[in-house]
């Protein structure tokens, strides 16, 4: 509340949401809806604090000392974008990226330092489920409290109040107060306001895995009907590019307060996680450190064991994914490497091998993993070396001396148009069910979405 004043300044930066009539679409010629969300330029920066002044004396002498006291931190640079009606438009981005920033500044909380947003219609934020709840008042009182908030009239709240309470399941609870309520019926609550508020555009924040199984089922058929109605269009953060994929039609990824891929959602859940992968590959944990000690895994006969990718982490069906796993084996006995390849988003380990190594000390092994038997998903490769106690003819007595740990593994992603099923692990021009009753039963026909 203390940037109010600021914000006043800044209002003109901001078209006012009902003084806008019409905004043209200057981006994409071929799509005939109108444009209800218009970002231009926008920029925005905050100042954190370097020196604490604890009085005037000391504030007039870090001025005459040139001393600023605080650094600039520019949070957005000049993003561009539109946003039509019925688009379920997706904003992605790691933590710091300026993704909450910008869906401040499209809700009015922030002022952009530079730059405008438009808006055509009545645009219903939810940064944080549950602000503005009162714990003391009862959960009808909220329903009206928060609608308050977000602009509702009483008689808006009216309208839509049996519809928050029936999505809810919360009709016997209405008349306690919030306080009695476990943390999933708030959840539930919150959650029911912020998607049935009847606005034309709804801004969701990182809202989507809230309630029980059965409750997520009811939201997630909640957003399956919402996407078909054209006249409503809805803009979501998320870290998850499953929810990306399954209900947007469009998407952007902020990196640095940038905008660095638009459009296609796929390409942008695909950038998001080799950038992912990309930060995640350079905390690697392999080797002795400073001071001594060794990784989990390792130890003075193997201080070196790590897996990682010889080129970008993220390939194609036919490609496959190329990869080196580098070591540094300081004992006397045969010795080979084993390989895991564990499925990260459905788990357990998908295929497993060995290879005996001939060369003792410090080297680096390469290998080609084919992946034309796999749909898309997220995996990780895991090697452990172990000993031949009796030599390399006796397989029965091996020990394992290492292995790589989450820092020293490799993690990547498959990323294909042939392997979209990513339920399934297994990819169907490889594996197919067959009916034996042609007549009754015929495989199913693929529905594209919008």
């Amino acid at each position: 509340m203390g940037d109010s004043a600021i914000e006043k300044k800044e209002t003109s930066n901001v078209t006012d949401k009902t003084s806008v009539t019409e905004v043209e679409n200057t981006n994409d010629s071929n799509d005939d809806r109108p444009v209800v969300l218009k970002v231009e330029h926008v920029a925005k920066s905050f100042r954190l604090p370097t020196e604490q002044a604890t009085g005037l004396k000391m504030a007039f002498l870090n001025w005459t000392r040139g001393i600023k006291g605080y650094t600039e931190q520019q949070v957005l640079r000049d993003i561009n974008f539109e946003v039509h009606q019925g688009d379920f438009f997706g904003i992605v981005g790691r933590n710091g990226s300026g993704k909450s920033t910008l869906l401040k500044i499209i809700s009015q909380i922030y002022m952009p330092e530079k730059g405008h947003v438009t808006v055509r219609g009545k645009l219903v934020p939810f940064i944080e489920l549950g602000v503005g709840f009162n714990p003391e008042l009862t959960g009808r009182e909220n329903v009206y409290l928060n609608g308050a908030l977000l602009g509702f009239s009483r008689e808006e709240i009216d309208a839509m109040y049996d519809d928050i309470v029936d999505f809810a399941e919360l009709g016997d609870f209405m008349d306690q107060k919030l306080k009695n309520y476990s943390s999933g019926m708030q959840v539930r609550l919150a959650f029911s306001v912020a998607i049935k508020a009847q606005g034309d555009i709804l801004v969701l924040d990182e809202v989507l895995a809230v309630g029980d199984e059965a409750f997520q089922r009811k939201c997630d058929n909640f957003f399956a009907e919402i996407r078909k109605d054209p006249t409503k269009t809805v803009i979501l953060v998320t870290h998850s590019m499953d929810a990306v994929k399954k209900y947007c039609n469009k998407a952007i990824l902020i990196k640095d307060g940038e905008i660095i891929v638009s459009g296609n959602k796929n390409d942008v859940a695909d950038r998001y996680t080799l950038e992912n992968l990309k930060r995640e590959g350079k905390a690697a944990d392999a080797g002795q450190r400073s001071d001594g000690s060794y990784p989990t895994g390792l130890n003075e006969t193997v201080p070196l064991l790590a897996v990682r990718p010889s080129k970008e982490p993220v390939c194609t069906i036919d490609d496959g994914f190329d990869f080196e796993v580098e070591y540094d084996y300081r004992g006397d006995k045969d010795f080979y490497v084993a390989l895991a390849l564990h499925d990260i988003r459905r788990g357990g380990v998908s295929y497993g091998d060995s290879f005996d190594l001939a060369k003792r000390g410090h080297h680096t092994a390469h290998f080609h993993l084919p992946m034309n038997l796999f749909n898309n998903g997220e995996f990780r490769l895991m090697a452990s070396m172990h000993e031949y106690l009796n030599g390399v003819d006796d397989h029965e007595h091996v020990q394992m001396v290492a292995f790589t740990n989450e820092g020293n593994s490799c993690d990547f992603s498959l990323r294909d148009p042939k392997g979209a099923d990513n339920f399934a692990l297994i990819n169907k021009s490889v594996l197919q069910y067959r009916s034996l009753d042609t007549d009754l039963a015929v495989r199913q026909t693929v529905i594209k979405q919008r």
